[in-house]
């Protein structure tokens, strides 16, 4: 039972925190999770670090969310 509910609250964090980012910058969550998917974010970031975001703000998660895919789809495009 532990396991369920602490992937259920990881999962919950990850949507919480696609659809504020989506918000922010004024695209559809759809596109957003799209993107972070693209990067591997959503499991290399909000999964891989949930222990120390889910205790921030939630417009500390969306910006640090906004600036690491920023930064990881520049990287992509350059190394392209």
């Amino acid at each position: 039972m532990e396991d369920y509910s602490a992937t259920y609250n990881m999962i919950h964090f990850a949507v919480m925190a696609i659809e504020a980012s989506a918000k922010k910058i004024d695209i559809s969550g759809d596109e957003m999770y799209h993107r972070l998917k693209n990067q591997d974010l959503i499991a290399k970031r909000l999964f891989a670090y949930y222990e120390q975001l889910h205790t921030q703000s939630i417009s500390y998660v969306v910006d640090d969310t906004l600036e690491t895919l920023e930064n990881w789809e520049k990287e992509d495009k350059e190394k392209q």
